[in-house]
């Protein structure tokens, strides 16, 4: 495609189709996405209405089965044969929301296809490959062009001998030939396909331009007298191959996320069969297999470790920066490297069905769809063409007919009102920018699954996060501990340990979580049903449980009464821990808030966005939590049925709500959300109800999603105001308003294809967008799982 038009024309032919329910099509991106139904049409029909415009999809292997089928391809620049183009692979999908989806994609990836084709869609089917054949053209462009310029009247010098005794009309005509028919050819076939479909792009109007000049200029050689403009035309579309050149290769780069994603999945893979260890093509494991990792090497799908241990980098898929221990029980995911020691694992997902396939089909997906303002761009680009088109006639009728200028300076400046105005900028100006917000997010564990979930995120001025397993970690933990009179921490942990050590229950786990093992294991234990445990340390008996069992067994808690009912009062459990000496300390237990929880809340609060808190739990629990973390609307008591609801009452108050969940039981509130974050998704990025799934279980991920969804939108503003600013100022100096100040075409060029390249490098600028990390929290903080160890007094 070469041209923003391109995308509308294959939008509008593939749409044609019968059975064909929606087409989208990309022009940064490169992509085509179709839902159709799969009764009444195949992927290798839409492919066949794809070559019929004159487009590169690969080559027959596309035709397959016809039901629920991704198809990649590789639009390459207008008519590249197809030999260059890889051939496209199909391979079994997800069940699609809609009835059938066929997915045509540049650079396309399917993880569960042979590697050697797997590397013929990266080397040979990408944005690259139609960026190399732009600067192939404007090579020979650039080339013809120097002579024309050299031998043109309009030449800077005294043009030398004409060759060959032609005449200089006559070779101006080979060398204008030459610079423009191969060098343009595509942009003049993309201009007839736009106007069949009645689509006015850019490539229309370097028909107009170019197209003008030149037959003008034939004209003169052959069939009247008049001056000619080979030089004009030659020149002109040399400078639109170059902008046109340097707007794919940042086109190109835009990309890069999303490649990288594509070169986690390696080749090839061990896997162990019949006990013996074979290697196989990634494309040939399948489910159940025992697949071996070494150190260093790329986990090839995902699965369950069987055997080893090892320490495992998810970053490239989850964002977390820190490698993960992986023991026998552990889920690892396809992509991932193994940084030491060696295990085993069973495949439990292969092919599509892979983290990393479902990640790259969301990115896709996100680069693919069109934000509302895009929608917006699209229309105003039509308008723009037929606006230039109506004032370069105008121009000509003024200047030629009106106020009496020669035919030459009429024509010239038609031709500059024709070239100056580009409505690519104008179309780049969106999806240049979503190209890159979704490739960052993506790189950071987040994945935005729509454009309109970023324009959505950027406008937010509520959130609300659920308490449990989002701003707390979901499960007991001690929060803090006071060692009694007399005693030491070291013993009480001791005590506590040794009798801990023969329970599982949720609160025993949450000590020894704290304490560490036991250096010896408690004798005689006994557990008492809601009210603890006990048993013998050093012949001495131990007690551990609530203010019950302490005054059964005969404890005295006069002594820690104040710091019992202070660590109770803040909503916390306390756990007593006693011996026939009398009391040895408390432990508090809570679900304790996450780290990153303070860090989000004050990073939200600076960026005019206030924080809602929904729970189950009661009010004083949920304003302990509240009033450490600085929230701003508490909503307690609400059952998992009434989130929704609550998420109504605050958009009812004309707030922009987005709902931070686990993406299970918070489904209905988060579809309710104007944005639905889904937080903690780890491998599970499928989340249906949520716009935006947070691959880790880090509420500071949503500062980060906000703030990928602002500095793109920023850029989207900036690239649609330089856009319009640009033809505004444009059209009346291109006209000759300022006369006798006037530009000329090679300049018009110049300044076209300037604009649409301000456009992507400004959207390029987006990957310097400073992303804060939640600030470390230290001991004692609020928010912290390391509270501070108090002793009484």
């Amino acid at each position: 495609m070469c041209t923003v038009g391109c995308a509308a024309t294959i939008e509008r032919s593939v749409a044609a189709l019968p059975g064909v329910l929606a087409a989208s099509a990309n022009f940064s991106a490169g992509t085509l996405k179709v839902d159709y139904d799969p009764a009444r049409l195949t992927p290798g029909q839409i492919a066949h209405a794809i070559r019929a415009e004159g487009f590169s999809c690969g080559d027959s292997a596309i035709d397959g089965p016809a039901k629920h089928e991704p198809m990649a391809h590789a639009p390459h620049f207008g008519h590249l044969p197809d030999a260059r183009a890889p051939a496209a692979h199909i391979d079994r999908a997800p069940e699609p929301a809609v009835p059938g989806m066929a997915a045509a994609t540049a650079p396309a990836h399917k993880a569960h296809m042979a590697h050697d084709a797997h590397e013929g869609m990266h080397h040979g089917g990408d944005l690259h490959a139609a960026a190399r054949d732009m600067q192939r053209r404007f090579v020979v462009a650039l080339i013809f062009a120097i002579p024309v310029f050299l031998w043109s009247p309009m030449g800077l010098m005294a043009p030398p001998p004409v060759p060959f005794g032609l005449d200089t009309n006559i070779w101006l005509f080979l060398l204008g030939s030459g610079a423009v028919l191969y060098p343009g050819w595509p942009f003049f076939t993309a201009a007839i396909r736009s106007l069949r479909h009645g689509v006015f792009d850019m490539a229309v109007l370097v028909l107009l331009s170019v197209g003008t000049g030149y037959s003008f200029s034939i004209g003169t050689t052959f069939l009247f007298e008049g001056p000619n403009f080979y030089e004009a035309s030659a020149v002109l579309l040399t400078f639109i191959l170059l902008g046109h050149w340097l707007e794919m290769r940042a086109r190109a780069g835009a990309s890069d996320a999303l490649r990288a994603l594509l070169r986690l999945s390696p080749p090839r893979a061990v896997v162990r069969r019949d006990n013996v260890e074979v290697e196989v093509s990634t494309a040939d494991v399948v489910v159940d297999d025992i697949v071996v990792v070494r150190p260093g090497s790329k986990i090839p799908v995902d699965g369950q470790v069987m055997e080893g241990s090892s320490q495992v980098d998810e970053s490239m898929l989850t964002g977390e920066s820190m490698p993960i221990r992986k023991d026998p029980g552990s889920l690892v995911v396809g992509g991932a490297i193994n940084k030491s020691g060696a295990f085993a694992y069973r495949a439990t997902k292969v092919g599509s069905e892979t983290a990393l396939a479902q990640i790259i089909k969301l990115v896709q997906e996100a680069q693919n769809s069109k934000a509302p303002a895009q929608l917006l761009a699209d229309r105003a680009s039509q308008w723009l063409v037929l606006a230039a088109i109506a004032i370069g006639l105008l121009t000509f009728a003024a200047w030629f007919w009106w106020i009496g200028q020669s035919l030459l300076f009429a024509l010239t400046l038609t031709i500059t009102v024709f070239v100056i105005a580009c409505p690519d900028a104008l179309g780049l100006a969106t999806p240049m920018a979503i190209m890159i917000g979704t490739g960052m997010g993506a790189k950071h564990g987040i994945l935005f699954k729509h454009a309109e979930a970023i324009e959505q995120s950027a406008r937010l001025d509520v959130v609300i996060f659920d308490k449990t397993g989002t701003l707390t970690v979901g499960r007991p933990e001690v929060v803090d501990l006071v060692v009694a009179p007399g005693r030491t921490k070291e013993e009480l942990f001791a005590l506590a340990a040794a009798v801990e050590a023969h329970s599982e229950h949720p609160l025993a786990v949450a000590i020894l979580a704290r304490t560490g093992p036991a250096p010896v294991r408690a004798e005689g234990f006994t557990n008492i049903d809601g009210q603890g445990a006990t048993g013998t340390v050093g012949g001495q008996r131990v007690v551990l449980g609530n203010r019950i069992l302490m005054t059964q067994s005969g404890v005295d808690l006069t002594q820690m009464a104040d710091a019992a009912e202070r660590l109770q009062g803040a909503g916390r459990t306390v756990v007593y821990v006693g011996q026939e000496r009398g009391l040895v300390g408390l432990f508090a237990i809570a679900d304790a808030i996450r780290p990153s929880s303070l860090a989000t809340i004050k990073a939200l609060h600076q960026r005019s966005v206030k924080v809602a808190m929904i729970t189950g739990d009661n009010r004083p629990t949920a304003e302990r939590v509240a009033m450490e973390l600085g929230i701003d609307i508490v909503l307690a008591d609400v059952l998992p049925g009434g989130k929704a609801d609550e998420v109504r009452k605050l958009q009812a108050q004309g707030r922009r709500v987005g709902m931070v969940g686990d993406g299970v039981n918070d489904a209905p509130a988060l579809t309710q959300a104007d944005v639905g974050f889904a937080i903690g998704a780890g491998t599970d990025v499928a989340i249906d109800s949520a716009d935006i799934v947070l691959m880790r279980s880090d509420p500071y991920d949503v500062v980060q999603a906000i703030t990928i969804a602002r500095g793109t939108l920023r850029k989207m503003h900036q690239n649609l105001w330089w856009a319009v600013g640009y033809n505004v100022v444009a059209f009346p100096l291109a006209a000759g308003v300022l006369y006798p100040f006037v530009l000329s075409p090679e300049i018009a060029a110049l300044s076209m294809s300037g604009s649409s390249v301000i456009v992507a490098v400004n959207a390029l600028l987006l990957r310097r967008l400073r992303m804060d990390e939640a600030a470390s929290v230290a001991p004692g903080e609020p928010g912290s799982t390391r509270s501070a160890e108090g002793v009484a007094p």
